[in-house]
């Protein structure tokens, strides 16, 4: 085995090295790198409009090509989420906990090159991983089923306690609220329409991509209105020196790199698992294992860029393994490259790892080498990108948002996910002002619908044997450990059971009780309309719904009535509010914290409302004409009314915007526009907007 092995390595390489096919796999790393900085619009959508290019290429240049996009989408991503708090993708959502805080300190450079060379390595070890191991794979890969991917699920679960820092109350009750969420539609067992508010957009579930946006995305664009400056106010640290101190931390850092890597691929090859949850547990990881990481994730540490863009492109490597020996697509991108396999006679399954051996290990070579083309071109142009966090933010904010819509309306496309994208954004801005993480909502909601069908398929077909599989005793174990830790870390800070019951004083309450009460009032409706379903459709929602209310409401009652020296909650040790006031270390917020403490907080409501009211104004627009004719419009009355800026720096950007995204969306991805109230009604516009 092992010298065909390495045969058939050495004949694909030779092959892969041919002229043509060097030029498609170059071809498809620029465009994944475009599309990976334009947020949400990500390589699957790339990846279909390359399908029908490949039918008269051989088959090393066609997965060179599809490859080459879909490998480097993820070295692209993190352009977006550093420079603008925006996660190009869903994979990169956790990078912009410590690269945004560093390109607000002028490290921008440094943060970039950190995670292109992060990108690079991981996927490369990805693409190594899965070249050594897809012969010895395969016994292993097929006694994984449904109790071993449950339990996989259950672990990365278990991460709430870290991701939720020093209020892992609020980090539970959101986790469990995140995990409602993923359960709204028809449930897969009886049909059941659950919280779907009789509409139809939600039967399949809201889509991931303009909740991600949401979350993460309108927040930070909503606090740069806010605080109306640029992101960064100075360059002084983004210049080379910055782009060489950043590769230096990846290699100072190479175990970590290592680990994280392993971490993203090895995720990466369980299907189902998905790539918007592997950067939050790698993150995790090395929040949990990195020395001095839980005071220092989260404020501008390198680290946490690091174990995020490592992760995120080594599952690409990981994802074609169940692909290739299987023919189970490990990701929605390998599904489609299923397509291309089809297309070219190629059969998933043993003769991929035999006969065409060849043909497999060109696309080991592919996507090594997309990861290092990705990364020097990034590194090429990467000064300019990072000069971008200076702008004024009149100048970022029409462009950003324009695109935001744009990537959100790739969720479903439908109107809903415009409506999506807006309520998930007023719901991430307050979570971020009111102290409550929002990492754990991320990982309920993409894990949910995973553990609810994979527990459902576990009982009927094992019953309760498959408790005594090992891997999924081990795994939840793990878990177990994961989630009780905190809480013996707690009762040994607080002295001991006796000391956490005491402690109390006369009630207190703050504005952040009042969101801890609109918590409670919107799990206990959920709840409440869920009690009259089938048993097998609310049997999972209700115990996740009990669970989440009572964590909320233990958390209140500790803020209400705890006194202020004494007042921790369950889960990881923290400092009294007066000890966080005098030593702010301590503290550990596992979220990213508004940069507005310059604006007084009734500015703060105004502009938070302007910000909204800007965004309602687009969709209204959108609403009567149309998309395309919004941009230069909204471009026109954002900038004179928020900045003023001159007209000649208005009207050049808002016709440069508005042909580029007619080229690229309209023309070149041939995207569906939400249908418009004059639809077909105006002939000027004919062609712009489509009819209803």
């Amino acid at each position: 085995m092992e010298p065909s092995m390495f045969d058939a390595a050495g004949a694909a390489f030779v092959m892969l090295a041919d002229p043509w096919r060097l030029l498609m796999l170059f071809t498809g790393v620029i465009l994944g790198l475009v599309l990976g900085i334009l947020p949400g619009i990500g390589g699957l959508a790339g990846t279909a409009l390359l399908l029908p290019f490949t039918f008269n290429m051989d088959p090393i240049a066609a997965m060179a090509l599809l490859l080459g996009l879909g490998s480097t989408t993820a070295t692209g991503d993190p352009i977006p989420a550093i420079l603008f708090g925006v996660p190009g993708g869903a994979g990169s959502a956790a990078t912009v906990l410590d690269g945004l805080p560093m390109a607000k300190r002028g490290e921008a450079s440094r943060a970039l090159s950190a995670a292109y060379m992060s990108s690079m390595m991981g996927g490369i070890f990805g693409a190594v991983l899965m070249g050594i191991s897809l012969p010895l794979l395969r016994p292993i890969m097929l006694y994984i089923g449904s109790p071993e991917l449950l339990s996989f699920a259950v672990l990365g679960i278990s991460m709430v306690a870290v991701l939720s820092g020093n209020t892992p109350l609020r980090g539970l009750t959101v986790a469990g609220l995140g995990l409602m969420i993923s359960m709204i539609g028809s449930d897969p067992q009886t049909g059941t329409l659950r919280w779907t508010l009789d509409t139809l957009y939600l039967w399949e579930g809201p889509p991931l991509v303009p909740i991600i946006l949401g979350l993460f995305a309108l927040p930070e664009l909503a606090d740069l209105a806010i605080g109306r400056t640029a992101i960064a106010g100075n360059m002084a640290r983004t210049d080379r020196r910055g782009m060489i101190h950043g590769a230096r931390d990846c290699f100072e850092h190479w175990w970590l790199v290592l680990r994280c890597s392993w971490l993203g691929a090895a995720l990466g090859a369980v299907p189902g698992i998905g790539g918007a949850v592997i950067d939050w547990l790698a993150y995790g990881h090395a929040m949990r294992t990195e020395k001095g990481a839980p005071q220092s994730f989260g404020r501008g540490d390198v680290r946490g860029v690091i174990a995020s863009e490592s992760a995120n492109n080594a599952k690409e490597g990981g994802a074609l393994v169940p692909t290739v020996a299987f023919g189970v697509p490990g990701s929605a991108g390998m599904a489609i490259l299923m397509g291309a396999f089809m297309i070219h006679g190629l059969v998933p399954g043993p003769d991929m790892l035999s006969k065409h051996l060849h043909i497999t290990y060109s696309m080991v070579w592919s996507i090594a080498l997309a990861n290092i083309l990705g990364a020097g071109l990034c590194y090429l142009f990467s000064e300019h990108f990072a000069r971008l966090a200076t702008l004024r933010y009149t100048l970022i904010m029409p462009a950003v948002l324009g695109i935001i819509y744009i990537g959100a309306f790739q969720g479903a496309r439908n109107w809903g996910d415009l409506w999506t994208l807006l309520i998930f954004g007023i719901l991430g801005w307050t979570m971020k002002q009111m102290k409550f993480p929002r990492p754990p909502l991320v990982l309920g909601l993409v894990l949910g619908e995973i553990v609810e069908r994979y527990l459902f398929i576990s009982i009927q077909r094992y019953g309760l044997t498959w408790f005594q599989r090992p891997i999924v005793l081990g795994l939840f174990a793990l878990a177990l450990l994961g989630l009780v830790r905190p809480l013996v870390q707690d009762v040994k800070a607080h002295g001991g059971v006796k000391g956490m019951l005491s402690g109390f004083g006369a009630p207190r309450f703050t504005i952040q009780n009042l969101y801890s009460v609109f918590m409670i009032c919107v799990l206990g409706a959920m709840v409440w309309q869920a009690t009259s379903w089938n048993f097998s459709a609310k049997i999972v929602p209700l115990i996740v719904g009990y669970m989440a209310l009572t964590f909320c409401t233990i958390g209140l009652l500790n803020d209400v009535f705890r006194k202020p020296e004494d007042q921790m909650e369950l889960g990881l040790a923290s400092a009294a509010q007066k000890q966080v006031e005098q030593k702010a270390e301590t503290k550990i917020h596992m979220d990213l914290e508004s940069d507005t403490d310059h604006v007084p907080v009734n500015q703060i409501a105004v502009r938070a409302l302007l910000f909204f009211g800007w965004l309602l104004a687009f969709m209204g627009s959108m609403a009567v004409i149309g998309l395309i004719p919004t941009v230069p419009l909204f471009v026109i009355m954002y900038m004179r009314l928020e900045g003023p800026e001159r007209w000649s720096i208005i009207v050049p950007y808002a016709v440069l915007l508005t042909v580029f995204i007619w080229i690229v969306f309209d023309q070149l991805l041939t995207i569906p526009w939400p249908p418009t109230y004059l639809g077909g009604w105006v002939p000027a516009l004919k062609g712009l907007i489509p009819s209803v």
